[in-house]
């Protein structure tokens, strides 16, 4: 092998981590879940795949900064802005409209007769609003009887997202697509 073959190989492997690098750090990004506030959906230490492009919907998961730690936490978006937000007889209602919430099926199932996964709030009671706020997302976890979401520290900031769930790849039982 002579010296320019080297030198091109060199070129190829810094352009290659170049390009990698720059796709994790504008496009995707690998995260672990700590803590079991969105369980059964994901688990402690279970590691996911984000998108750091995608408009954020209602009812998707997503990774942010914590606005009272320095850390990220995955919670799922409940209000978006212009939302309603209300729980009474844990029942979710948005705008008004009873919601359906299957990705909570699995805790309900285990609650002894009478109990209940959440208290019953309003948006109001627990951010002062009455509607989310433009640049603004109401979350919560899908472990709502442990879970630290908007219902404890208000609403969180859009630019505060880091970007949506897309796949779980660990552990490799369980995988799956968002």
């Amino acid at each position: 092998m002579n010296w320019s073959e080297v030198i091109s190989w060199i070129k190829s492997i810094a352009m290659a981590v170049i390009i990698a690098g720059a796709v994790r750090y504008f496009l995707f990004s690998s995260i672990v879940v700590h803590g079991e506030s969105m369980a059964p959906t994901f688990e402690n230490d279970d590691k996911v795949i984000i998108t750091k492009t995608t408009k954020v919907d209602r009812f998707d998961q997503i990774v942010f900064d914590a606005p009272d730690a320095d850390e990220h936490y995955i919670k799922r978006v409940i209000g978006v802005p212009g939302d309603s937000i209300e729980v009474k007889n844990d029942v979710l209602y948005v705008n008004g409209k009873a919601t359906e919430e299957p990705y909570l099926d699995e805790n309900r199932a285990g609650l002894m007769p009478g109990e209940k996964l959440m208290g019953d709030f309003t948006l109001k009671e627990k951010t002062g609003y009455d509607r989310v706020p433009d640049g603004y997302l109401f979350v919560m976890g899908d472990n709502r009887r442990v879970s630290k979401d908007s219902r404890a520290f208000g609403l969180i900031p859009e630019n505060s997202v880091n970007g949506e769930v897309q796949l779980r790849f660990y552990p490799l039982s369980s995988i799956q697509a968002y």
